[in-house]
């Protein structure tokens, strides 16, 4: 079979929004519905959820648009101003729905307010998620859920194959003392759950009471990679620019806790890290000597346009993957702190200004679901034995989540 666009075969898996572009009056019939999008929403054959809708004639009454916006033009930790304090709010193009933002100054402009969804029969969510408890994308679809258990308003999630796969768990599940937008409520760093059985899992255990129910995909096998299902890799967010980014990030992005540069500002966030501090060469060893599986590094010099340690030559690594599967990135992001804190010292320092609307917790310890992982990279101990004990957490949460998979 062959693809709509040049000719390639058409992706074996079939999307949730692409079984619903298949007919969209049959699973929302003439009902006032909202959606949940932003720029990666999308099916097999990059047709964007509103356009769909708009195609379709669906009565779409408000768009919501998460972090870094309807169409993911906003960096970290922007504030979006669509629709927050606009005397007339803007509209989306297609369907000339009002569009509200969902991350805004302040943690109240999370979640939608039950105005927004009054009247609203079905809100239809389609986020791509990347598989990482701090990707904030699950945290507004499950907020989102909460509000339509209030409101009475249907949630239909069209699902999509997690991209780093369905079967590996890694790390602990956030401290309820250590909460945040990165982590709003307890889950492993590698959850190995699509949004669609987060949102389902977290509306049981959290007790939201939505109505939630879900457009699976067809033809995902959990083990799978984003790479392997025939999909292509559209960036939901600016920082998310290919599959090697998003496999590292579940370990590059602790780098976020740090006044290192994560690479933002350059052509491979999360691939590259450094400072100006950084003997390149020396961490490549240092790393090196590690034997971390999946991943080879490699000393470089890259001036960020932009972020942190902007417009300045600074040494780091890039983080080549070589085996997708093999890797296990959350080792690889605390071997690549304990590297730098030992190499380099107090030159290290941890984030201390507010993140993610948070001033009276360090970043790092948000990152990490507490402040065990800062206090052993401090002290020089062994992050492998960490990373070990964080796999009892790791294997209770399989259990847990057993019900909720929709994909065998």
């Amino acid at each position: 079979m062959r693809g709509p666009a040049g000719g390639a075969p058409a992706p074996r898996v079939r999307l949730g929004l692409d079984r619903f572009a298949e007919d969209p009056r049959a699973f929302v019939g003439d009902e006032p519905i909202a959606l949940l999008c932003h720029a990666a929403s999308v099916d097999s054959r990059y047709r964007h959820l509103t356009e769909l809708a708009a195609a379709a004639r669906l009565n779409v009454v408000r768009c919501f648009g998460p972090e870094h916006g309807l169409w993911a033009t906003a960096q970290d930790m922007e504030p979006v101003e669509e629709g927050l304090a606009a005397a007339s709010e803007p509209r989306e193009r297609h369907t000339g729905a009002p569009v509200t933002s969902l991350y805004g100054h302040r943690p109240e402009q999370l979640a939608p307010r039950p105005e927004h969804l009054a009247g609203v029969h079905t809100l239809v969510i389609d986020l791509q998620d990347i598989g990482a408890r701090y990707y904030t994308y699950i945290y507004t679809a499950a907020l989102c859920a909460q509000v339509c258990a209030r409101t009475g308003t249907r949630v239909l999630i069209l699902d999509r194959p997690n991209p780093l796969g369905g079967e590996v768990i890694e790390g602990r599940l956030t401290r309820r003392d250590h909460l945040s937008f990165v982590g709003l409520w307890p889950l492993p760093t590698r959850h190995g759950l699509t949004l669609g059985e987060v949102v389902r899992l977290l509306n049981d255990r959290e007790g939201f009471g939505a109505r939630v129910e879900v457009v699976a995909v067809e033809g995902w096998r959990r083990a799978e990679l984003l790479h392997e299902t025939g999909q292509r890799w559209v960036i939901p967010s600016p920082n998310m620019p290919s599959f090697e980014a998003m496999m590292l990030y579940p370990g590059a992005c602790l780098v976020e806790g740090t006044e290192l540069s994560e690479g933002r500002g350059t052509t491979k966030p999360f691939e590259w890290v450094g400072a100006g501090f950084i003997d390149p060469f020396a961490l490549a060893g240092a790393l090196s000597a590690v034997g971390l599986a999946g991943v080879s590094f490699r000393p470089i010099y890259f001036k960020p346009t932009a972020h942190k340690w902007a417009h300045r030559t600074i040494g780091g690594v890039e983080q080549h993957v070589t085996d997708p599967h093999a890797l296990e990135p959350l080792r690889v992001g605390l071997h690549l702190l304990a590297a730098v804190r030992r190499l380099c010292g107090d030159a290290l320092a941890w984030r201390t200004q507010a993140y993610e609307y948070v001033t009276d917790q360090l970043a790092i310890d948000l990152l990490l679901g507490g402040p065990e992982g800062r206090e052993v990279i401090d002290a020089g101990g062994d992050v492998d034995a960490l990373w070990r004990a964080w796999g009892g957490e790791a294997a209770r949460f399989r259990e847990e989540r057993a019900p909720y998979l929709l994909y065998r």
